[in-house]
């Protein structure tokens, strides 16, 4: 098998394509990044995660305390879901750190107060649970420093 080699003094480089050179109605502009550029950020719904009403729910539960650890019940862990409907209607799922605990009657319904007293909130539910049971490392990192589990 042979090659034959040809030598040549140089080549001519190709045209480039230029976007004025563009056949004409071939419905793109020129910038095409335009729209998508100018576009604003979509709000986040009030009552999703990242949403006004959905953050103050979850400020009120930030205000309150369990009685015998001075952490709230939203970085303790509690907390099990936080639901919020268009028509404000407020759903908390949360447990207690055990059955037996002595604010077992009463802290269920301050949540529902203090969910309910959320500007925006219609009503509020409070599903108290057991399963999965409450552990401590369902607290939040701040939490833990506060208890100098870290």
């Amino acid at each position: 098998m042979s090659f034959e080699v040809e030598q040549v003094e140089g080549v001519t480089a190709p045209p480039k394509a230029r976007v004025e050179d563009a056949p004409a109605g071939i419905g793109r502009e020129r910038d095409y990044l335009s729209g998508f550029l100018a576009q604003k950020p979509a709000g986040d719904a009030p009552g999703e995660p990242g949403g006004a009403l959905y953050e103050a729910v979850i400020g009120a539960l930030k205000d309150i305390f369990d009685p015998e650890i001075p952490v709230n019940i939203y970085d303790l862990g509690l907390i099990y879901g936080v639901e919020v409907t268009d028509g404000g209607h407020a759903v908390v799922t949360m447990t207690l750190t055990t059955p037996h605990c002595p604010v077992a009657e009463s802290m269920p319904a301050e949540v529902e107060l203090r969910v309910a007293s959320v500007p925006g909130i219609a009503t509020a539910d409070v599903n108290l649970v057991w399963d999965p049971p409450w552990d401590p490392q369902k607290m939040s990192d701040d939490a833990k420093l506060e208890l100098g589990m870290l």
